[in-house]
């Protein structure tokens, strides 16, 4: 009875090591989410649409704005942007710019990116929308274009004031935007130590995990003394790059932990997978057409995101048409592929002509049934 006992003892010692293993490392951070940027897909999420202040974290949105009016052609990277005295007057994190000091857009968005700099902030808002009040106008209506329901910027650098508030899941939803779509703040955010005014000014990046963390391309820390610690931490593996935003950290230690322990467990648990048919495509027969068939393509390729243990899982399964007739065009529905993970349908991709096919005319048409003719008696 005895040996029984000890033996339901030790199986029950083990089951927290099997329960920890199963999910994220213990999070010492109240509110935190992981995405994946390809698909958006949220991976794991604790307290995630909870309010807190997100101090420099708001500086995202601020980049993202100014990568979108680079984007649009109507900022430059060359363009020269003054500092007026308000930009000057921002405190906190800073290069200390002097009144009409003149920094390029390039310069200010390093140091932005790398040491989370206010007066540069304010600087390239004036400089973008004339004033920065005009500029959060424009951060609040992207905040709402992106779905970011429980966000209110009142500034554009994470200053602390009442009511400017955000949550892990909106700071995501914002960074996966920057990342996704401006690929370029890598250069900036993956900076650990660099210079500025002609190599006088040392930077030197306040998100450490850039120095240690095997693929962390960036994004953002943040601090006050209400907001507490927060990051928006982004690395990329193997082709997948995943966002991980913790908040409301007590110390910073305990901010870097908790986005290495979700990215560690994203990058061991998931994996981007790509998906082809199981058989050939076959042409398929144009009837009336200047060629007698056309090669079916996939209409753009299929790459899911897939927990590593169902690998084996994906199947496709085929649907495409015996004929068509001409004209085809180019991009043309031909089919269907459709992708299945344990059997449930997770995504259809359309089959499409690759090339166009003319019709026949009507000498054509003669002309192609005298050949035939001609074959047949011989």
């Amino acid at each position: 009875m005895k040996r029984i006992l000890a033996l339901v003892l030790a199986l029950f010692c083990l089951l927290p090591a099997q329960t920890a293993h199963a999910s994220p490392m213990q999070l010492t951070v109240p509110s935190a989410v992981l995405m994946e940027k390809s698909t958006g897909s949220i991976l794991y999420e604790q307290d995630a649409h909870t309010q807190y202040e997100p101090a420099s974290v708001t500086k995202v949105m601020t980049l993202l704005l100014v990568m979108e009016a680079i984007s649009a052609g109507s900022l430059k990277w060359d363009d020269m942007v003054t500092a007026s005295p308000y930009a000057c007057s921002m405190g906190g994190s800073q290069i200390w710019l002097k009144e009409n000091e003149q920094l390029s857009v390039r310069d200010m968005v390093k140091a932005v990116a790398v040491v989370s700099a206010n007066d540069c902030a304010v600087a390239l808002a004036e400089h973008v929308a004339g004033s920065e009040a005009a500029f959060v106008e424009r951060m609040n209506q992207r905040a709402a274009e992106l779905g970011m329901e429980n966000t209110t910027f009142l500034n554009c650098t994470g200053l602390p004031a009442q009511g400017h508030l955000t949550c892990a899941y909106d700071i995501a939803l914002m960074s996966r935007e920057l990342v996704l779509n401006h690929p370029d703040i890598r250069e900036f955010t993956t900076i650990w130590m660099d210079t500025l005014r002609d190599g006088t000014f040392q930077l030197s990046n306040t998100n450490r995990l850039i120095f240690y963390y095997e693929g962390a391309t960036g994004l953002k820390t943040g601090y006050t003394d209400t907001a507490l610690y927060c990051l928006s931490a982004t690395a990329e593996r193997d082709g997948m790059e995943l966002i991980s935003v913790v908040m409301h950290g007590t110390t910073s230690n305990d901010r870097f932990e908790s986005a290495k322990s979700l990215l560690n467990y994203g990058f061991a648990t998931y994996s981007l997978t790509p998906v082809y048919p199981d058989q050939a495509l076959a042409p398929v027969e144009v009837l009336l057409g200047e060629q007698s068939s056309v090669q079916p393509i996939t209409a753009r390729e299929c790459t899911i995101l897939l927990e590593k243990s169902k690998a084996g899982s994906v199947t496709t399964q085929l649907t495409l048409a015996d004929s068509v007739e001409a004209p085809v065009e180019a991009g043309q529905k031909l089919g269907e592929l459709q992708v299945y993970v344990d059997g449930e349908l997770t995504d259809t991709i359309d089959l499409v002509a690759a090339q166009e096919v003319p019709r026949l005319s009507v000498g054509g048409i003669f002309k192609r049934f005298l050949s035939t003719l001609f074959l047949q008696q011989g």
